[in-house]
């Protein structure tokens, strides 16, 4: 019988909770340590938001974890958001809609950790602080913080790594001006409702997703929405379907006064200005003597976006891949794979080996001209995937890859937007 190893996973979100599912289906000993006092990540909605300018973040400001606005459903249908023996779409909790809310999925992963035992192995309330080797090299000392601002330390066989990356946020700091543009500048991370923007005149600078629904519901309250991107291909146009919704190409120079000029030559007098531009890769927790680096979001170097070769299989992290249609089927074929590595049931290629592998794919990215932050963003590639099911005996059904094919083929942005109009 393999050896039942003491394993610490760090949240209890979309990829902590079928973590700590996998490594209890292989008998270790698991702890999760989340800092909420439930469970679901990213997935609870919190009306709070952080103290500061999103351009000069104190790091010791009080964080607030969620990043979801009040409004905010899924960009993924049912069928795409669910894991191998418990789908979302077998689920109802009151909101039929293909594309659902925010406050079922959070019902899902809470159905989820009951059902499969996670809940009972979870202690909420308790931050994680510092991860580290211990003196023998063959463990981590893992220390917590709790709510009660008291500090408490244990030693595990194993760290696995699932605290998300929607929380950290990365802002557009190299537009001329904007560091000394002196009215209202916000990330998403901090927006929640439209009302306080009434009459206004707002930029959003992005082109995802949160741009996308954050710009036209702001346009129901806001008196001009102005969307800049830094796609050289954009059509600057007033968008079809909206009244006061304008698509620029990227802001030239930002002035004192209020002004906000774009490259395509037209300017604007702005009240705020909303950053929709991603988030940072953040282990503030992590103190791993320089073996894992985070440059522009590359975490490295890490063996298929997973193990850590000098600590493998002992260090992993699950989830950091971004873009991809079936993240929550990837996060278990990637779980699944720690925990029968840490069983010893799959043996995994030597430190050299996995180093030779990662900076290969490094290679590979310079020869093609991808920047390192797409280094785990796989958008909606299967290679990656089935060689993952592949090592740990799972298949990943045709049925779900045709749905994000025909999902990549629908989007658009219609006055109704796509969720509430395409069908599988």
């Amino acid at each position: 019988m393999a050896n039942s190893l003491k394993v610490a996973v760090i949240g209890a979100g979309v990829s902590g909770l079928v973590a700590a599912r996998e490594l209890l289906r292989e008998n270790h000993q698991v702890t999760v340590f989340e800092k909420l006092d439930q469970v679901g990540g990213t997935w609870v909605y919190d009306d709070r938001v952080e103290d500061g300018h999103c351009l000069d973040l104190d790091p010791n400001r009080s964080i607030v974890h969620s990043s979801i606005y009040a409004s905010l459903r899924t960009n993924l249908p049912r069928p795409l958001m669910g894991y191998s023996d418990f789908k979302f779409e077998d689920k109802s909790y009151g909101d039929p809609r293909l594309f659902p809310g925010h406050v079922e999925v959070l019902k899902f992963l809470q159905d989820f950790a009951n059902e499969f035992g996670v809940t009972k192995v979870i202690q909420f309330k308790s931050e994680v602080v510092r991860v580290e080797e211990s003196g023998d090299h063959d463990q981590f000392v893992v220390e917590w913080r709790t709510m009660e601002d008291r500090s408490e330390e244990g030693v595990f066989d194993a760290v696995v790594v699932c605290n998300g990356h929607n929380t950290e946020p990365r802002v557009a700091d190299d537009v001329p001006g904007i560091k000394e543009w002196s009215r209202k500048q916000l990330h998403s991370h901090n927006y929640r409702i439209p009302e306080p923007y009434q009459d206004q005149v707002v930029v959003i600078i992005g082109n995802g997703a949160s741009a996308s629904d954050i710009s036209r519901e702001i346009a129901t309250t806001a008196k001009e929405v102005h969307l800049s991107t830094r796609s050289s291909d954009v059509k600057v146009t007033k968008l079809d379907g909206y009244r006061n919704i304008w698509q620029h190409m990227k802001i030239n120079h930002v002035f004192d006064n209020g002004a906000v000029e774009f490259e395509d030559g037209d300017s604007i007098i702005a009240d705020a200005i909303i950053h929709c531009t991603g988030y940072k890769v953040h282990f503030p927790f992590l103190r791993s003597n320089n073996m894992v680096n985070v440059d522009d979001n590359c975490v490295g170097p890490l063996y298929k976006h997973v193990f850590l070769p000098q600590h493998a299989p002992r260090l992993a992290f699950i989830g950091l891949n971004s873009h991809h249609g079936i993240f929550y089927r990837l996060a278990e074929l990637q779980a699944k794979w720690v925990a029968l590595s840490l069983s010893a049931k799959i043996s995994l290629p030597s430190k050299d080996e996995m180093l030779a592998d990662v900076y290969k794919l490094y290679q590979e990215m310079d020869q093609n001209g991808i920047p390192k932050r797409y280094t785990h963003s796989l958008r909606f590639q299967y290679e990656y995937v089935d060689w993952l099911a592949e090592q740990v005996d799972l298949h990943v059904e045709d049925e779900l890859k045709k749905t994000v094919n025909t999902l990549i083929g629908n989007i658009s942005a219609p006055p109704n937007g796509y969720r509430d109009t395409w069908v599988l």
